[in-house]
């Protein structure tokens, strides 16, 4: 008679007692641990184990389709898991969703889960506080002070220290000076949550018919439950955000924890701040500028179900959410939610995959939707609703094109009179310019006029910026910075080094030439203090502040200035200077977005766009408020060309200490790769940034169909080249956003 193999709850309690634990390290699969007797642990249990000399935490992880191999192991010659942590587990919706990155993204499933275990010092219960509640006994004389304290400390059950004296009005040695008399007994408190609980009723926005029509089917979507996908699409200032904030409340009404991704840190703040409106508190955040202790603290009370709404960058997909039950990408086609760095992957693409196997609905909002969300709506894969006015009928911007050829700015500037004429006007009115140049720093170059010496970075194949604030040139890749030379580092000759073209810093030095009784802004990621700085600076042009706001791409979305009525696009042809697939839809979205910072609060505002191609479509398009005939011209460029999201694409990425090192490895995966008439090889080539941080990098890139099996492809070309030997290193790239 066969006998049944053993189950996993039988390893769990029967004489084996073997599990498999993944670790957060390049693993491809989990390893045999033998449960120590009385430790129980489950698929999901976050649990410490041997690995080498030195402990590291993993999962318990889920048995191979076919039954555990483990079954034939014997656990005398297993090490014993040490520790298994009071801490939920990670759901079986997670444990899916890591398999499936790993799978799509051709990634260790180990490097995967790491970033689901980011807060080790989470997977153990936060301390309970130390506090005080009344004693009932009262201290005969009493001052105001300590009668204000006993009045107050009557309202609850307990009181921390602070709390107590904070919510009295008093220092705390009017609190300890209490306790000392007898007045509190001390007890133990659960540590508070990281945000207040949201109020779904706080404060209802008052909505259009159009925004009341577009929220709807959301709230429907949320009541009926299952996976579906929404694009949310409506023009800059059309109320976005509070029509799927009514998607959230019923999420939460439901019961749900919610996820809201967002591509910018700079865009946190002022979105928590329309949270706070809405719901009477702010949303949990996360994203890397957070402190350890509060990441620690976000981890621990999503995973308990405390925490019930999060903002977060990309990062934030892989938080262990108990209850999760709708995803919004806001901004869903911004190019910061793909990742590129260990795992390779695009955070709106995996949100959809997580809301699949969760079973919960994703909503994607923008205002220039990407052609793949555009083409998945056409083709009725995702539900498609439309904002096409902006609130309360406010006007958009008149846009107008500014040929560069016809209107040249001044010998040594780079603003057109044009611009000039329209900031002094819009200035006199009392009201504010912007000038957007996605190039930080003063300028991109930095040439010896006597020899021609252009001033590179040591480790990279790029020029190095000026950075004129600083005093520093610096390499934008790999962070490599020097001192401004006063002599050209070739031919010796001083001053004679000269700054070519244009930065932010430099635009924003032309301004206060031109306008010196002018508030004149900078606005960069880059400038000292931070994203903190950044954010009181927001606030300083919300607040009308400033005059002339000159900005890179951070102003470009997501901001609401009421004053700003002018902007100006200083070089609008820059990102259509590189062979980039995508690079005519990045440059549309980035224009629409940024003139869509004018007019918002309902004055009449204008877009100036400079360019020396005013011909070309992308310029056509953005001047003539027609996104629908540039999504359906790039629309059928892409599918003439078997270009995403008509076909596929991934990447090869070899890179070397030597350039022959990388170049010979390279040159072995194309020879491995197998015949495949679905499948088409390109290269290898030397990548546009050939040297970065000191490694030669060389790229092959892998096309098909919508229908290719890219990965089956990349893993039988893997499997047949030879092993990355010495400095090699290849990396596997699925759906390549960038091809520099």
């Amino acid at each position: 008679m066969e006998t049944k193999p053993p189950s996993f709850a039988d390893d769990l309690f029967g004489p084996a007692r073997i599990v498999p634990v993944l670790v957060p390290l390049p693993t491809e699969r989990p390893y045999s641990y033998v449960v120590p007797e009385g430790m129980q642990v489950e698929p999901g249990s976050i649990v410490q184990v041997p690995l080498g000399p030195r402990q590291v935490a993993g999962v318990v992880w889920d048995e191979p389709d076919g039954g555990p191999p483990e079954a034939t192991l014997d656990p005398k010659k297993l090490r014993p898991i040490v520790h298994a942590f009071d801490c939920p587990p990670l759901s079986a919706d997670m444990r899916r969703f890591v398999d499936w990155v790993a799978d799509y993204t051709l990634s260790p499933t180990g490097l995967v889960v790491r970033m689901a275990l980011r807060a080790p010092s989470a997977f153990d219960p936060e301390p309970w506080i130390e506090g005080l509640a009344l004693s009932g006994t009262r201290p005969t004389k009493l001052t105001a002070a300590r009668e204000r304290v006993l009045d107050v400390a009557g309202k609850s059950e307990s009181w921390s220290r602070s709390g107590l004296a904070k919510a009295a009005g008093v220092t705390s040695s009017v609190v300890d000076g209490l306790a000392k008399l007898g007045a509190f007994n001390t007890v133990r408190i659960p540590p508070p949550p990281v945000v207040a609980a949201p109020d779904t009723g706080h404060e209802r926005a008052r909505l259009s018919a159009a925004q009341v029509a577009a929220a709807e089917p959301l709230k429907a979507s949320v009541a009926a439950g299952g996976f579906s996908v929404t694009l949310l699409e409506g023009v800059t200032g059309s109320g976005k955000t509070e029509v799927y904030f009514e998607a959230v409340a019923a999420a939460l009404d439901a019961g749900k924890q919610v996820l809201i991704l967002l591509p910018e840190i700079a865009l946190t703040q002022s979105f928590i701040d329309r949270f706070g409106q809405r719901f009477g508190t702010e949303p949990a955040q996360w994203h890397s500028d957070l402190p350890p202790k509060t990441r620690e603290r976000v981890w621990r009370q999503v995973a308990e179900g405390r925490v019930r709404v999060v903002a977060g960058a990309r990062s934030a997909l892989f938080l262990p959410f108990r209850e999760l039950g709708l995803l919004v990408v806001d901004e869903e086609h911004d190019p910061a939610y793909k990742q590129e760095d260990r795992t390779f992957y695009h955070a709106r693409d995996m949100g959809v995959v997580r809301a699949r196997i969760g079973g919960f609905p994703a909503v994607l909002a923008s205002a220039t939707p990407s052609l793949e969300s555009r083409v998945n709506a056409k083709a009725s894969r995702y539900a498609h609703l439309k904002l096409a006015s902006r609130f309360r009928e406010a006007a958009l911007p008149d846009l107008e094109l500014v040929d560069m050829r016809n209107h040249p700015p001044e010998k040594g500037r780079f603003v057109s009179p044009v611009l000039i004429a329209a900031i002094r006007d819009t200035v006199l009115r009392g009201e504010q310019a912007l000038l957007f140049l996605n190039r930080r720093g003063y300028a991109p170059l930095t040439l010896c006029r006597s020899c021609g010496h252009r001033i590179q970075c040591a480790d990279c194949s790029t020029w190095l910026v000026d950075h004129r604030l600083r005093g520093v040139l610096q390499c934008h890749h790999c962070g490599f910075a020097r001192p401004r030379p006063q002599s050209c580092p070739e031919c010796g000759t001083f001053d004679h080094m000269v700054a070519c073209g244009p930065g932010v810093e430099r635009i924003a030095e032309e301004m206060l030439e031109t306008f010196p009784d002018a508030r004149t802004i900078l606005l960069s990621s880059d400038l000292v203090g931070g994203p903190k700085r950044l954010r009181r600076e927001l606030d300083a042009v919300a607040d009308g502040q400033a005059d002339i706001v000159i900005g890179t791409q951070l102003v470009a979305k997501g901001h609401h200035f009421p004053k700003m009525t002018l902007v100006g696009a200083v070089d609008a042809d820059l990102g259509l200077a590189n062979g980039d697939p995508r690079a005519a839809e990045r440059t549309f979205q980035l224009l629409h977005q940024v003139t869509g910072r004018a007019g918002r609060s309902g004055l009449a505002s204008r877009g100036l766009i400079q360019t020396f191609q005013p011909e070309h479509p992308v310029m056509q398009a953005i001047a003539s408020g027609s996104a629908e005939r540039f999504y359906e011209r790039e629309a059928a460029e892409r599918e003439r060309a078997g270009l995403p999201p008509f076909g596929r694409l991934a990447a090869l990425i070899v890179s070397a200490d030597t350039r022959r090192e990388a170049e010979d490895h390279a040159r072995a995966l194309r020879r491995a790769a197998p015949p495949d008439d679905a499948v088409e090889v390109l290269g290898p080539a030397e990548a546009p940034l050939a040297l970065v941080r000191g490694r030669h990098r060389f790229r092959l890139l892998v096309m098909g169909g919508r229908q290719a099996r890219i990965q089956a492809f990349l893993r039988a070309t893997l499997a047949e080249a030879p092993a990355p030997r010495g400095s090699v290193h290849v990396q596997v790239d699925i759906d390549p956003q960038s091809f520099l």
